[in-house]
């Protein structure tokens, strides 16, 4: 049987409106909302300050506020908040690995059959992307020695340059 979870995992949903995202979901749609929910049954006990003020500005090694190159300034997450999200992270992952282990050990001769499969069929495509990389590969070269020889004058100047 497959575990209600997997199969919740693999259904589509719809994409929220843009947010602030820490590991691809969403701090205020997702991350709030959970840790609110942890907090409230005693899972968690993320202080309130970093709930109620999640984003905060990065500061340098000086004190000052911190800027990126496109002139905006840097925000970080509470680091209680990212420390929380950080474990739910490693949890997930963890979950994932074991799962698929299970489901491996439990069928290890369709498992074997069906990786052989994928390896069989992703082997073409594999192989054309290594030729179109070994392709864009040389004319990268033939163009960088292109532009990098010089011509029969720039060569004379060049000589009689050191020569002088």
């Amino acid at each position: 049987m497959i575990p209600s979870y997997i199969t919740t995992l693999m259904r589509p949903t719809a994409t929220p409106a843009s947010e602030r995202r820490k590991w691809g979901v969403g701090l205020l749609t997702t991350w709030l909302p959970f840790f609110t929910a942890t907090n409230l049954q005693g899972v968690t006990f993320i202080p309130a300050e970093a709930m109620g003020c999640p984003t905060r500005l990065a500061y340098g090694k000086d004190g000052s506020v911190k800027f990126g190159a496109n002139g905006k300034p840097v925000l970080r997450e509470a680091p209680e908040l990212s420390q929380a999200i950080r474990l739910v992270k490693e949890n997930f992952v963890a979950g994932l690995q074991t799962y698929a282990h299970e489901v491996a050990d439990q069928n290890k001769d369709a498992w074997k059959g069906l990786v052989s499969h994928y390896a069989e069929v992703g082997e073409p495509i594999s192989e054309k992307q290594n030729a179109d990389l070994a392709d864009a590969i040389e004319r990268r070269k033939a163009e960088a020695v292109a532009t990098a020889i010089p011509t029969e004058n720039a060569t004379e100047t060049v000589r009689e340059k050191v020569l002088v």
